[in-house]
This record gives C-alpha cells, structure tokens and sequence, in this order.
C-alpha cells in the first residue's frame, strides 16, 4: 500500500516484474519481443526502453553474428564502434550475481571493456559463462526465438558481418500505464 511505497526509494517502484514495461523489436526477419529486467538492471532497461522509445534502434544493423555465440546490434553506426547511451556516451555495468549468460535468448550489454556500455546489445545463441560478469545481463527473447535462429543462420564474411542486411525495421514498447502503478 501507500506507507510501503514511502518507505521505497524513488524509481524503486519500476522493481515489480514488468512495470517497467518491455520492448518489441520489428526486424527484417520477424518479430523479437524482450522482456525486460527492470529488477536487477533497472539502469539497463531504461537506457534500452528509452532509446527504443525514441526511434534510436530503427533502420539500424545487426552488424555481428557468429554462429552459436551472439548476434550483436544497436550501433546506429552499423560499425560496431558506434551508440551511446541516454547517460552521456557510456555508462557503469550493472552485472547481478544471480544473472549468467545461461543459454540462448539471453540480452545482454555489449562493450568494450568496463563500464563502457553506450547503445549496443546482443542476443545469446548458447550458454556463454565465459561473458559472465563482464556484461550486463538485462532481458530476455520473450517471444521471436525462431526469428534469432534465423538472424544465425545468416552468411557472414570472415569479419562476422552478415552478407545480407538484418536490420531492426522500428521498435515498440509497452509500458505499464502510471495509474496502475501508483494504486
């Protein structure tokens, strides 16, 4: 009730599953809905939720995909070198003890080492420990697993850049009305 939500800190509230609202990618290839996990990486799924909202993520590259790894986007640059952040060009990780890279369909930070997460992400294609606690964990494929193994099957060339392009068309989220929240 309302003394339990005063004793919260603010934003705490986006901690109930879901409130944060999740993320549906439109891509080349098919729908990928994300469920978002605003209760262990709450500064993750904002960054994505909100560059999502903003039509960041549209016509932009899934421009790395390595067979039973990842397929990597997000870079509005279509390099791998490009993105930032809705907190300046990169912000800290946010890696959870109870997070690993357990098996496919896992969304996770991409970077270039510590604390250098800007707008990039990935998809695992495989359990991956060797990424645990090194990314950010901070979703999952909810729904459009076929269209990632789809994404995996793409010819690539020996840099992992796919021949044909696979592009996020647009995005939209769905987020939990204030009114709901706020009872």
């Amino acid at each position: 009730g309302a003394a339990a939500m005063a004793l919260m800190k603010p934003g705490e509230f986006l901690g109930a599953p879901g409130t944060g609202g999740d993320v549906v990618l439109y891509t080349s290839m098919g729908e990928i809905e994300i469920e978002l996990y605003w209760l262990h990486a709450p500064r993750c799924c904002k960054n994505f939720l909100e560059l999502a909202k903003r039509g960041y993520y549209d016509n932009t590259l899934f421009h790395r995909i390595v067979t039973d790894f990842v397929i990597q986007g997000g870079d509005p640059t279509g390099t791998g070198r490009g993105g930032e952040s809705i907190y300046g060009a990169s912000f800290e990780d946010e890696i959870h003890p109870k997070l690993k890279h357990t098996g496919a369909g896992i969304l996770s930070m991409a970077n270039s080492g510590k604390d250098t997460n800007g707008s990039q992400f990935f998809i695992t294609l495989a359990p991956l420990p060797s990424l645990d606690g090194k990314h950010s964990i901070f979703g999952r494929v909810k729904r459009g697993m076929k269209v990632v193994k789809l994404m995996s099957a793409v010819q690539t060339n020996a840099q992992d850049r796919p021949m044909q392009e696979v592009k996020i068309l647009r995005s939209s989220t769905a987020t939990v009305s204030e009114a709901i929240v706020g009872a």
